[in-house]
């Protein structure tokens, strides 16, 4: 099979790395600067083994890739990007006859878990992928993955349930290239589960010390209150203490040589300056089905609105005031 990574950034690029050294054939998908980087100079790739650069073919978008039967789709954007990398490339054609929507499975390597339900819309053949796997991507054409002795763990599963020979097969293949890639039946109890660890993700993004004092007090308590609403909502998740019984020893994070880890996705992205962030998906996940119940969420709300506008902005991540941070502990 050959893997076309839509979207090489920090996940989309270890997994496309990674699949690329154990010799499968991989296609990157990236934009702007990390575009011209990794065409001029292969895709700078480290990991606690060292760092090297792989020659792997980069692309712009759909219209510079010859699909064929056997293409495995790796949807890896941000979700507020979803929608229009779904559109783009579920129209084109594959060789021999038939379009990508009909024909190709499409993987969701995202958080969040939105993203199956919409690429549904677009695919006939959805996968889902719960990440967990500290990775980095702050520089155009580097990625670092500190995970070992595995790079990280990626539950897989056909959505919305079950699985068949194709999430076999891409385990299989994740499997030999340094991931943990167990087949789960019901993925998205995974991805629940998740959900409500990545609720911390804009709170990591805005304060400076996200894991101490008043920043994980707050974390906690905006953990608490997602898993709350889930279960009003009667959705089963994977809680924390089975997400950790899950993860045991399987990797631990491993200091690289000359590299700053970039904390949380969100984080990274205020710091690459994007202009956007995915705190729609995540704390707002959470918003909206509290809405839909009509039950109270206000600290997601909160790091909702704080989040968008912090990237709207371009501030600094980690630029939220002391005092501003206290008054939403004690709201």
């Amino acid at each position: 099979m050959r893997y076309i990574i839509i979207g090489a950034g920090a996940i989309g690029g270890a997994i496309g790395g990674r699949l690329y050294e154990s010799g499968r054939e991989v296609v990157l998908v990236a934009r702007g600067p990390h575009l011209a980087a990794l065409r001029e100079g292969g895709l700078r790739f480290i990991t606690p083994e060292g760092s090297r650069t792989l020659g792997v073919r980069a692309v712009g978008g759909p219209e510079e890739v010859r699909l064929e039967p056997g293409d495995v789709l790796v949807l890896a954007v941000k979700s507020q990007h979803s929608a229009a990398a779904l559109e783009a490339w579920s129209g084109r054609p594959v060789a021999g006859g038939g379009t990508a929507e009909e024909l190709l499975p499409l993987v969701c390597a995202q958080n969040g878990v939105n993203n199956e339900r919409l690429a549904l819309r677009w695919f006939r053949h959805v996968y889902g992928m719960c990440v967990w796997m500290p990775a980095t991507h702050l520089e155009p054409g580097l990625v670092a993955v500190p995970g070992t002795p595995v790079s990280g763990i990626l539950h897989l599963g056909r959505y919305p349930g079950g699985s068949d020979a194709t999430v076999e097969a891409v385990a299989a293949d994740l499997e030999r290239a340094g991931f943990q890639a167990p087949v789960q039946e019901q993925v998205m109890r995974w991805k629940y589960g998740k959900l409500t660890g990545n609720l911390g993700n804009a709170l990591n993004a805005l304060a400076a010390r996200p894991g101490d004092g008043p920043a994980g007090e707050l974390a906690q308590r905006v953990r608490g209150e997602g898993e709350r609403v889930l279960t009003a909502a009667g959705i089963d998740f994977a809680d924390a203490a089975e997400q950790l019984a899950r993860r045991g020893t399987t990797f631990t994070t491993a200091p690289l040589e000359g590299v700053e880890l970039g904390g949380s996705s969100s984080r990274q992205s205020l710091a690459r300056g994007t202009g956007s962030i995915e705190a729609d998906y995540l704390n707002g996940e959470i918003v909206l089905l509290a809405r839909e119940l009509g039950v109270p969420a206000p600290l997601n709300e909160a790091l909702r609105r704080l989040a968008n506008s912090y990237a709207r902005e371009g501030r600094a991540p980690g630029s939220l005031p002391e005092a501003e941070l206290k008054a939403l502990l004690s709201s």
